[in-house]
């Protein structure tokens, strides 16, 4: 064994110690520390000969990075839709990287069978049926990379075509009707060969709403004459946190031929709340579900989950055959389901955190995140700096500058707030405004962590009129 290995292992309980109590500062300074700022990017290091040891490699890592390391897991952190960390998760995920198992196989360890608990306390807590089968995979962009493989196999089957053996070569395209997807369908659509330009916009509904027009859906459904598609549901739209009528899309699948994938990734948390719980009303209907982790249920990144009751559809697409793995079978191993065939074993910091707070916890969390975005959203209304752009349905405010708002002028303004250095946010667009969205998804935010964003924002915008004039 090599020297520094061998030094470092008779010195593991030393080093974890250290490591603890650098993370222990870390997390008792994160709400004095700014959420997200431009650090500085040194020059890259020569790679060592020998190395000096994991003792000196942390010692380096503290005085190169760790002053760079922004609290974006932090109460203020609301930019783009990301949670943090609850200490339960924490707990999980550092014996995710202890016990460094591989968890697609569920004859060689435990670890398969916590993952298959962790989805089962997951559909308890979003009263999903047990017919819908689940399985952790990086993120909501795989989750929806997952869901719409088996649509795309599912519309090419209803056609004779086994695109799993056969291949899309000489297949006709794959259609996909959604009113207001996330950016991440149109990855997918390139990543399985379908194609950006297959989606068709369906008409939203008026009045400041995202949500699906199904009548038009039907319009079009009616048009494509028994052609199968894929109809892409939205439950919890990035600007606004709308939702699509599901129950009324899935209805329509008893007339027309369509796999039904409903991106839940961060609103399927609605189910938390008696509150919200009805807007997802269907969504156990869908042939595929995304939801997302790393979002409301706030484990470390990287975390999401596909549910489907095709479970023998999916082990189709995405079986792994080789003479040293087992073979496909009614109950098959995880790596016959996803991407992946080396899986972390993502789902402990799930189970350590649903076990920790359970539905009181979660509803508690959605509902404080939910009223704070509410209590922004009036502060906005009220505001002669803000004006909201779309009207808070959840946890996403979607506001703008009340004057000047250019893309330029709101590009400058987040800038100045992030190097303000009390809250993050995010450039978003609804109907065509230039925006700003705060979206509320951290277990950690309090009223006085809106208090401090408030006056945050206030004071940035007061200082862009100083510096630019009445603008």
């Amino acid at each position: 064994m090599h020297a520094r290995l061998s030094s470092d292992l008779a010195a593991l309980d030393t080093l974890l110690e250290r490591t603890k109590n650098l993370t222990s500062d870390y997390w008792r300074g994160i709400d004095e520390q700014s959420p997200a700022f431009d650090a500085p990017i040194p020059s890259p290091l020569p790679l060592p000969a020998e190395g000096a040891g994991a003792d000196s490699a942390l010692s380096l890592f503290e005085q190169r990075y760790a002053p760079g390391m922004a609290a974006s897991s932090g109460g203020r952190y609301w930019g783009f839709v990301t949670g943090g960390t609850t200490p339960a998760a924490l707990i999980g995920d550092w014996l995710v990287s202890a016990y460094d198992t591989n968890a697609a196989d569920r004859h060689n360890s435990s670890a398969p069978q916590i993952e298959l608990d962790a989805i089962s306390l997951l559909r308890e807590l979003f009263g999903l049926p047990d017919s819908l089968h689940g399985v952790f995979v990086s993120g909501a962009t795989t989750a929806n990379l997952v869901g719409m493989a088996m649509g795309r196999e599912w519309v090419n089957r209803q056609r004779g075509i086994d695109v799993a053996q056969d291949g899309l070569y000489g297949a006709p395209p794959v259609k996909v009707l959604s009113a207001e997807p996330h950016s991440s369908i149109f990855k997918v659509m390139s990543i399985l060969g379908m194609g950006r330009r297959n989606l068709t916009v369906v008409a939203r509904l008026a009045g400041n709403r995202e949500a699906m027009d199904v009548a038009d859906l039907e319009r079009r459904l009616i048009a494509l004459n028994g052609e199968p598609v894929i109809v892409v549901a939205s439950a919890g739209t990035v600007n606004t946190v709308d939702f699509d009528d599901i129950a009324a899309i899935a209805t329509l699948r008893e007339t027309y031929p369509f796999w039904l994938h409903v991106d839940a990734a961060f609103g399927g948390f609605a189910a938390c709340s008696p509150r919200y719980a009805d807007r997802l009303s269907g969504w156990e209907r869908a042939d595929s579900i995304t939801v997302d982790a790393h979002k409301w249920l706030n484990v470390p990144y990287d975390s999401a989950m596909i549910f489907t009751p095709h479970l023998g559809l999916q082990s189709e697409v995405f079986q792994n055959r080789a003479g040293y793995l087992p073979a496909v079978s009614d109950t098959p191993d995880f790596f016959h389901l996803t991407p992946e065939n080396s899986r972390r074993l993502r789902a402990l910091p799930a189970w350590f955190t649903l076990m920790a707070y359970g539905r009181d916890g979660y509803r508690e969390m959605v509902e404080r995140d939910c009223d704070l975005a509410q209590d922004l959203g009036r502060r906005i209304a009220d505001s002669e700096a803000f004006e909201l752009v779309a009207p808070v349905r959840m946890n996403v405010v979607c506001f703008t500058l009340s004057q000047n708002r250019t893309p330029e002028r709101v590009a400058d303004f987040l800038t100045r707030l992030r190097d303000d250095g009390r809250l993050f946010l995010t450039q978003g667009n609804f109907g065509g405004t230039p925006g700003i969205r705060a979206a509320l998804v951290n277990w950690r935010t309090t009223s006085a962590d809106l208090d401090l964003a408030w006056a945050a924002l206030n004071e940035v915008a007061a200082g862009m009129v100083v510096t630019n004039g009445a603008s």
